[in-house]
Order: structure tokens, then C-alpha cells, then sequence
């Protein structure tokens, strides 16, 4: 049953920044996605740095029938030294990001980790505000990662910092299935 309201879709077209050092820039993205899901808009999670893993939100994704997650990152974590590979799946994904957001398929976009992407120099900045700013009209758009830069922050329409004040990490907890991944 769908809950779209007949102005809902004119309000979008922001973008939506999450980035800090803190816990939560991707579950704050997902229960975006969640509210968004619920009043039936279309929206689609890609993943720049997330390999196709067995992450629970891609398990919810897939009861959620208007919501997709495209985890296209390989299966490791790279050091800040871009390699050939890491800059090509980047600049691949981005090219897939354009074409999916381009399509109006969706209202909203999530880009995950897209802002560590250009922290470790796999994309520009510049190359990523020129695909938004093409964008069509009424697609919202959020990145999430560390180390969004400063021409990122710049461009967003709403930005939020996560802060870490405390963390189990700190005393030796590891991440937890069902609430890191």
C-alpha cells in the first residue's frame, strides 16, 4: 500500500551529507531510507567501499520491495594509497551511480562511503559535485563516509557531523553482527 502524499516528491532534491569520525553515518542513511521506504518512495543504496557481504542491511533491503542496495566496493579496505583498481571500481561506481540516479527510477539516493572515496583521492570532489548538479530535479541525494571535503560541505544542502564521544570499540569490543553490519 502505498503512502505518497501528492506534494511528497516535489520537496525533494536536497543533498544530505553524514561524515565524522563518530558511529552512525550509515544507519542514519538507512533509517532514511527506512521513513522513505514507508511513504513509498523509490530508493536505492550504492555502496562505494562495501563488498557484496552478507551486511544485515542488505538482508532488510531485500523484504523492502522499493528499496535496493548495490554493495559495489571490493572486499578489502584500502590503505590511503590509492591503487590502479581501487580508483578504477571507484570512478566505475561513480559512472554507475550517474546512470542510476540520471534514470528518475528513484527519489532517493543514498552514495555510500562515497565521501572516504574522495578522502583517499579515488575520486574528486569536483567530479562528483558536476554529477549531482546534472541531476534531475526532485531526486534527493545523501553521502555518507568520514572525511567528506570541504567542497562537499560546501555544496549540501543539510550537513551532519558524527561525534565520537564513547565507543565499545575503545574497550576491545569488536564489531557486533546486527548492529555494526
Amino acid at each position: 500500500m502505498s503512502c505518497i502524499s501528492p506534494d511528497i516528491k516535489s520537496e525533494l532534491g536536497l543533498v544530505q551529507v553524514y561524515t565524522g569520525n563518530g558511529k552512525g553515518k550509515t544507519t542514519a542513511a538507512l533509517g532514511l531510507a527506512f521513513r522513505a521506504a514507508g511513504r513509498g518512495l523509490e530508493i536505492l543504496m550504492i555502496q562505494f567501499l562495501k563488498p557484496p557481504a552478507n551486511y544485515g542491511e542488505h538482508i532488510s533491503a531485500e523484504k523492502v520491495p522499493n528499496f535496493t542496495i548495490l554493495p559495489l566496493g571490493l572486499d578489502h579496505m584500502l590503505s590511503k594509497v590509492p591503487r590502479d583498481i581501487d580508483i578504477k571500481i571507484a570512478r566505475e561506481t561513480l559512472q554507475r551511480a550517474k546512470e542510476e540516479i540520471y534514470s528518475g527510477k528513484y527519489d532517493l539516493v543514498i552514495l555510500d562511503e562515497i565521501n572516504v572515496a574522495m578522502d583517499w583521492k579515488l575520486l574528486s570532489p569536483d567530479e562528483v559535485i558536476g554529477m549531482l548538479k546534472g541531476r534531475p530535479k526532485n531526486i534527493e541525494i545523501v553521502l555518507t563516509g568520514r572525511g567528506a571535503p570541504n567542497e562537499i560541505v560546501e555544496y549540501a544542502d543539510l550537513v551532519t557531523e558524527m561525534v565520537p564521544v564513547k565507543h565499545p570499540f575503545d574497550k576491545g569490543t569488536g564489531a557486533r553482527e546486527g548492529i555494526e553490519y
